[in-house]
């Protein structure tokens, strides 16, 4: 039987991304529904803990592993292990059971967003990948674009379990296709795999999540004390699960800041501004939902327009630099509105909000592809799958470290709000929440300029259709 053509082993990858996406903002609206079945309203937020927590831990080592056996081995291993875990939280009966289970899919889905992105550049030439790479982060934005509208209307006529059903016919199609593509190559070692190395970095970057959560003082030194022996682990190793020299080149130690800050934006947008929007404002998730519609929107279309950029040879600092300045005008447009607006009435915010929101998309659509094309041509060939996982990893840690931080400033603004016998009515409470928001909005706008700083060291880096993929070394 002969392998399927290019164009429909991608649109398979798409369609993973599509699926990884509904879950998460599926099951954000199916959430109560699950807690009033299952019951355990305490174990309620490890549903997304336990899948953060074990995505972020294994991304690494699918970059590792995929350089070594190549891509297409570790992808199935990867859908294999997210359609497992997507079948046992439908079949879970309890609390504890469906977050053992999320485990268990974050442990498939942590390799999803990395392998696609790294099958997609072992299918597709340099000048051709910023556009296919543009092209999955808009899958993968039109997922998360109509997720909560789905998952609102999904919950009207079924009943929760649904959310994890849906996934099982798509991951088994790509699994059916997937098998039988030829996707890149691998590149043996005569080394063993840095097993040490891989479980030190899961166990720090884990206990550092944990950490930042509770604001736990005694995890953050243990995540530091374990960080300090996976720095010693990977000196001496011969094959470490992240190359340490690949932070010696500028271009990739510029991507990987630069995604670390996209992830503290990018959950700054997705976490505190649907917080306002029904806390504050008092919308109901699907009227949020349809406020936030335009930051998917932009990522949407900004992931293609990078991809256009990239492909008509545009210089990767220029497109960073309009990816920061969206990022800035957005965020700051928003904590204006959040200061200005709100006394003037829910519907005129609601509606600043999103437009707001617009050129913040645009500017993370930008930003995301271009990181991985960068990133990507700074390694060479036997090392491209830890060079696409690792800025995947710190995209997730900015997001969720800087998650901690803002919400820390969140609780503070609001604890001192009380104090100040300032949260009399729902107005107050509104324009409390509002504040700190828009505080929130002015750190996020105050990131996207280190970003835009941080950006000009990519000045001078060649357009990636006018410069070849770096030989082996």
């Amino acid at each position: 039987m002969n392998p399927p053509n290019r164009s429909l082993t991608y649109a398979m990858l798409a369609l993973l991304l599509v699926l990884s996406g509904l879950d998460q903002t599926i099951l954000s609206t199916a959430l109560p529904s699950i807690v009033t079945q299952l019951g355990g309203r305490d174990l309620s937020p490890w549903v997304f803990s336990a899948y953060l927590l074990a995505s972020t831990a294994v991304i690494p080592l699918y970059g590792n592993l995929a350089d070594r056996l190549g891509p297409k081995p570790m992808l199935l291993t990867s859908v294999a292990l997210f359609a497992a875990g997507s079948l046992a939280c439908a079949l879970a009966d309890s609390m504890p059971a469906l977050v053992a289970a999320r485990a268990l899919q974050g442990l498939g889905g942590g390799g999803l967003m990395t392998l696609t992105m790294l099958a997609t550049a072992a299918l597709y030439p340099l000048p051709e990948r910023g556009r296919r790479l543009g092209g999955l982060g808009a899958a993968y934005g039109l997922a998360t674009l109509v997720g909560p509208l789905g998952g609102a209307l999904l919950l009207q006529a079924l009943p929760w379990t649904w959310a994890f059903w849906l996934n099982l016919p798509g991951t088994l199609i790509a699994l059916a296709v997937l098998w039988r593509a030829d996707i890149g190559q691998a590149h043996p070692r005569g080394t063993r795999p840095d097993w040490l190395g891989a479980a030190l970095l899961a166990a720090a970057l884990s206990t550092l999540l944990l950490a930042t959560r509770g604001w736990d003082g005694a995890l953050a030194l243990l995540a530091l004390a374990l960080g300090a022996a996976w720095l010693a682990v990977e000196r001496r190793a011969a094959d470490p699960v992240v190359p340490l020299v690949l932070f010696a080149r500028r271009p990739f130690r510029i991507a990987a800041l630069l995604s670390a800050l996209s992830g503290t934006m990018l959950f700054a947008a997705v976490v505190f501004v649907p917080l306002f929007l029904q806390q504050g404002l008092g919308l109901t998730p699907l009227r949020a939902a349809l406020v936030t519609l335009p930051l998917m929107l932009g990522i949407t279309v900004g992931g293609q327009l990078a991809g256009r950029a990239l492909r008509g040879g545009v210089a990767a600092a220029r497109v960073a630099g309009y990816a920061a300045l969206g990022l800035k005008l957005g965020f700051a447009a928003l904590a204006v509105v959040l200061q200005l607006l709100p006394p003037q009435g829910v519907q005129a915010t609601a509606i600043a909000t999103a437009l707001a929101l617009l050129p913040v998309g645009l500017g993370l659509g930008l930003l995301f592809p271009l990181v991985s094309v960068v990133a990507q041509r700074s390694a060479p060939p036997e090392q491209l799958g830890v060079a696409t996982a690792t800025p995947v990893m710190l995209r997730a840690l900015g997001g969720s470290l800087g998650v901690a931080v803002m919400g820390e400033w969140l609780r503070q603004h609001m604890a001192a709000a009380v104090a100040q016998g300032l949260l009399h009515s729902q107005p107050d409470a509104m324009l409390a929440l509002a504040g700190g928001t828009a505080r929130i909005a002015a750190v996020a706008a105050g990131v996207a300029v280190v970003a835009f700083v941080i950006s000009r060291g990519l000045a001078g880096l060649a357009a990636p259709s006018a410069q070849p993929q770096p030989k082996a070394a």
